[in-house]
């Protein structure tokens, strides 16, 4: 399984929900729940927005 940068992907959701209060305020309740929701239900929310998770993804690679 692909390690994923869950920190990076929280910071870009919260930016990306936080534009959208201004539209909607309802927004701010999505908002506080990408704050404080595991790692495992901020990819859902991610996958729910059309988010582009492999651009989350850590590359790691071990050169012997």
């Amino acid at each position: 399984m692909p390690q994923i940068d869950y920190d990076r992907l929280r910071k870009d959701l919260i930016d990306y929900y936080g534009t959208g209060m201004m539209m909607n305020p309802m927004m701010m309740m999505e908002l506080a729940k990408i704050e404080t929701c595991s790692n495992e239900e901020l990819l859902q929310i991610a996958i729910n927005n059309n988010i582009y998770i492999d651009d989350y993804i850590i590359n790691i690679k071990i050169r012997l």
